[in-house]
């Protein structure tokens, strides 16, 4: 049974790790005979995986397809960023930060800044939530902004090519990391916020083009 539920969760872990590589497509049916194959298990802890999948809302189990990665939608999208924003500035409430988590904020900035694709500054973007929020002990909420995440970078990878926006959420990011080093976490919050909003309001604007 042990053994059962780590491959389950190690061919979750592979998938989620293929889609945020970007190997995995909008609208691309996950092919089970194949990723059997190449991982060498049987496909029912890969059943397992794309079940947990689907019931994350990261793929959709279309009839006679089989899984796929699901379409963009415009309600989905203020669903999920709402969502993201709520529970990351609960985390963050529930954070004591330290001189190294702060500096690990700085040094994760100057990677989203430094990066030269979309790809990698969406990435470092991720990376500097991650860190915002992992020092939260309420492991199930930092699960669940896994997950949420996981299908936020669909979003992102399709729209956020523009250099122009992310110089305002780079400023957003200094002034998250000035506020929490001041200790001044309502501030944080209130910039935490703003910053899920600012995203989601260009992608509301992309998806309604």
């Amino acid at each position: 049974m042990i053994t059962k539920v780590n491959l389950r969760t190690q061919v979750r872990d592979h998938l989620l790790s293929q889609m945020v590589k970007g190997e995995l497509q909008i609208g691309k049916t996950i092919n089970l005979a194949a990723l059997s194959r190449e991982l060498n298990i049987s496909v029912t802890p890969i059943r397992e995986a794309l079940t947990q999948l689907q019931q994350a809302n990261i793929i959709k189990a279309i009839p006679n397809r089989g899984f796929i990665i699901a379409e963009l939608d415009v309600k989905e999208a203020e669903d999920l960023y709402n969502l993201v924003a709520s529970l990351e500035v609960m985390a963050i409430e529930n954070t004591e930060f330290d001189t190294q988590d702060i500096e690990a904020l700085k040094l994760q900035q100057q990677v989203f800044e430094d990066a030269k694709d979309a790809l990698s500054r969406i990435q470092a973007d991720l990376e500097f939530h991650r860190l915002l929020t992992k020092g939260h002990d309420n492991h199930l909420a930092l699960q669940i902004l896994n997950d949420l995440k996981t299908r936020i970078f669909f979003y992102e990878r399709a729209f956020m090519t523009d250099d122009s926006f992310y110089n305002k959420s780079d400023n957003q990011h200094d002034a998250i990391i000035s506020a929490i080093a001041d200790d001044n976490v309502p501030t944080a919050s209130l910039l935490l916020k703003m910053n899920w909003m600012l995203i989601l309001n260009y992608i509301q604007k992309k998806l309604t083009e």
